[in-house]
């Protein structure tokens, strides 16, 4: 037989049993969410093709149509509306979109230079017009205005799949690719340390041609690639940059003189890979 003070008890147990298991619900919850998010560079999410699926960036949701249109910044090139090499002068355009990151900083161009403000995390400019894939040249000038991250995050395109050449990342000194073989730059076989000044100009030539990656820094090779039987991607947080376009991250750049030229021959110094 129990009592009146017995069942208030048992009750207040039941309770107790309860509210401990609702406080456990909740903390794996939070725990859950942790582990599934990333706050910088050093979280380790890519984008993939093939046989990975690709990790959506929240900023790829408005499309790229919608994307605010920016004038002034003209980029040179020598293709056709078909994205196949065109003879005779470069032509010149400015079809470029701010990038739909969130958080961004300000974009603007004087005098024909590109400034991407320090954003929130991510500032940057996606290319919407005529496209070569494979065997091409871009070069352009690069600077870290202020800041300590990397000033010019260039996602460029290797046949169907994405890639970034990073300058000045992880804390302002770290240049290679991300990512390669699912590793982004700071772990992969292109990772390098080089010491970027503030307020300097540098300046920047990435070659894709035939099975090979390679990129300068004023006049020293900083990368060089065969990217045979690797995986090529770019991280989640460059997603809107994807297929041709440079961000910033917390840090404000600038950018001039850019130019995309399609090779109609073998560059006199590419080495085909053996």
């Amino acid at each position: 037989m129990t009592t009146h003070h017995d069942d208030e008890m048992l009750c207040g147990r039941y309770l107790c049993v309860f509210r401990l298991g609702a406080f456990l619900a909740l903390m794996g919850a939070v725990i859950c969410l942790a582990s599934c998010s990333t706050t910088g560079p050093e979280a380790g999410n890519t984008r993939q093709t093939g046989d990975e699926e690709a990790v959506q960036s929240p900023g790829v949701a408005v499309p790229k149509e919608d994307l605010e249109p920016l004038p002034g910044f003209v980029l040179r090139h020598n293709l056709g509306p078909d994205g196949k090499p065109r003879p005779g002068p470069m032509q010149e355009s400015a079809d470029w979109r701010i990038s739909d990151f969130y958080g961004k900083g300000k974009v603007r161009v004087e005098d024909g230079v590109l400034y991407l403000e320090e954003g929130n995390d991510m500032t940057g400019v996606t290319w919407r017009g005529p496209l070569v894939r494979k065997d091409y040249e871009i070069t352009l000038e690069a600077m870290r205005v202020d800041g300590s991250d990397f000033f010019c995050g260039l996602t460029f395109p290797v046949g169907p799949d994405p890639c970034s050449l990073i300058l000045g990342g992880w804390g302002g000194s770290l240049v290679g690719l991300s990512s390669i073989d699912y590793e982004d730059a700071a772990n992969n076989i292109t990772a390098r340390i080089n010491h970027f000044d503030n307020g300097r100009w540098y300046r920047v030539r990435l070659r894709v041609y035939g099975e090979k990656i390679e990129a300068w820094l004023d006049d020293q090779q900083i990368v060089e690639v065969v990217t045979t039987d690797r995986k090529i991607g770019i991280r989640w947080e460059v997603e809107p940059s994807a297929p041709l376009g440079i961000a910033t991250w917390r840090t404000t750049g600038a950018i001039r003189n850019m130019r995309l030229t399609a090779l109609t021959e073998t560059p006199f110094d590419y080495m085909a890979p053996k």
